[in-house]
């Protein structure tokens, strides 16, 4: 009913304010009784910085490096018209493919009472190793490995290294585990929302920073491994293909798996693998 209404109050066009009453009335219009009378609202918290566009909708502009949203166009001169702004995009255009590999940490010790105690199991050192086995596998050029500081991630990286010798190595407390989002539907034994509203602003700060298309400089296609956790990457997956992040918890990632994400020079993005493990035997595939 109150949508109704709302669509005739919209009608009728109320001066300066019919958009924002249609906004408010579906807003407060929740149905009554039913699976969906306990829907909550699946807005992004404001500290994202971000407006989600409709369903099926891509923001084309979701790394803020179109080309376009770079210039300012009110600096147009008028007389070199078209080809000045032709010419001004072009430097701005992306030219290369990013690579990402995200690589979840091994097996650990889940019982240290102190986070530099929770260390590889043995288990965990030799899906290190396989993931390693793996990566070398492919024949390509890795430009770095960024990983991030907790001691399993940096045990992780430690093995992985010494299959790809020469690749240099990156550590960062972003990348460090959190709790990224209130995840939707809810879980009973989750954290409070003072935990996601520290956790998530830098967890999201890790994904502007390293989740985006390639500069404008770039050359060449770049191949990179970001070894990291869990929850990370799944916040990650559900940002990078635009998917509401408070589904990330639905997503499952075994250690020493692997996901690959390609972001094209136009910014379109496309996942190759999620959380594979298809190189470890059955026996050696954990989930802790």
């Amino acid at each position: 009913m109150a949508f109704r209404q709302a669509l005739q109050l919209a009608a009728c066009g109320l001066a300066g304010g019919s958009a924002a009453v249609l906004f408010s009335a579906v807003a407060v219009g929740k149905p009554r009784g039913g699976g969906d009378a306990d829907a909550r609202a699946t807005e992004p918290p404001t500290w994202m910085g971000v407006s989600r566009p409709g369903p099926g909708v891509w923001d084309s502009n979701w790394d803020r490096r179109e080309p376009l949203s770079l210039i300012n166009l009110r600096k147009r001169n008028v007389e070199s018209g078209e080809e000045e702004l032709a010419s001004r995009l072009d430097h701005y255009k992306a030219k290369a493919t990013r690579h990402i590999f995200l690589i979840r940490h091994s097996q650990y010790n889940v019982d240290g009472s102190l986070e530099k105690d929770r260390t590889l199991t043995p288990l965990g050192r030799e899906q290190a190793e396989l993931t390693g086995i793996r990566l070398a596998s492919l024949g390509l050029k890795f430009n770095k490995i960024v990983h991030s500081s907790m001691t399993r991630a940096v045990e992780t990286t430690d093995i992985i290294s010494k299959h790809l010798p020469g690749v240099s190595r990156v550590s960062t407390d972003l990348l460090r585990e959190g709790a990224p989002i209130e995840p939707d539907p809810p879980v009973s034994h989750w954290k409070p929302e003072a935990v996601y509203y520290e956790d998530g602003a830098r967890i999201e700060a890790a994904f502007r920073n390293y989740i985006h298309r390639a500069d404008a400089k770039q050359e060449e296609d770049s191949y990179e491994i970001f070894i990291c956790h869990a929850n990370v990457i799944r916040y990650i997956v559900c940002r990078a293909l635009q998917f509401p992040p408070e589904g990330w918890l639905r997503l499952s990632l075994n250690n020493g798996s692997i996901t690959h994400l390609v972001i094209r020079p136009n910014g379109r993005v496309a996942l190759r693998t999620l959380g594979d493990t298809g190189f470890m035997p059955p026996d050696k595939i954990t989930r802790s």
